[in-house]
């Protein structure tokens, strides 16, 4: 997906509602519900997205893993075990992230700008993932070549981007909710 099409998710969602959602839309009090309900939909492809890159930059990751195993650089497979083990560890974090639902009786509700912020946090989040999956492609293109060089330093270059995208990840539920924490 995109990053041009990720800005207009919620525009693409609404207007492929079907007549029936689009006469229930217009009732007075529920067009705000559904269009919450929207946004939040949107939030939710955004964030399975974000867990499919994750995912194929595990794979990535493991072929990388092979590989050195296969040349005996032991010396960084500890890295290479750390680095796999964060990108499970995010992976399931925007997998199973809050998507912006707040029941009636919540004490904090969720507004629409909080969840349009978070849609387009959450865009910024996939232009991290595209970045960091792009560095794994690169360092396993450089592996596949026989290009060993700095690989200690490339993997915890790598590593430390998945922490900056960690942090990022956890702010999100300040955004959500609009309460800096």
């Amino acid at each position: 997906m995109e990053t041009s099409e990720n800005k207009d998710i919620y525009a693409q969602a609404k207007s492929q509602m079907g007549l029936s959602e689009r006469i229930v839309a217009a009732l007075p009090g529920f067009r705000g519900y559904k269009e919450k309900e929207l946004r939040r939909e949107s939030d939710k492809l955004i964030r399975t997205h974000l867990a499919l890159k994750l995912s194929k930059g595990k794979d990535n990751i493991r072929a990388i893993a092979q590989r050195i195993a296969d040349k005996r650089y032991l010396d960084v497979l500890t890295d290479i075990d750390r680095l796999s083990a964060k990108m499970d560890r995010i992976t399931e974090k925007v997998n199973h992230a809050s998507y912006g639902y707040a029941g009636f009786f919540d004490i904090v509700k969720i507004k629409e700008d909080n969840l349009d912020r978070m849609i387009a946090y959450d865009t910024q989040l996939i232009d991290s993932v595209n970045t960091l999956t792009d560095q794994i492609d690169n360092l396993k293109t450089q592996l596949l070549n026989g290009d060993y060089t700095n690989l200690k330093d490339k993997i915890q270059l790598v590593t430390d981007k998945f922490e900056l995208l960690e942090d990022a990840f956890d702010k999100r539920k300040e955004i959500i909710t609009g309460v800096q924490l």
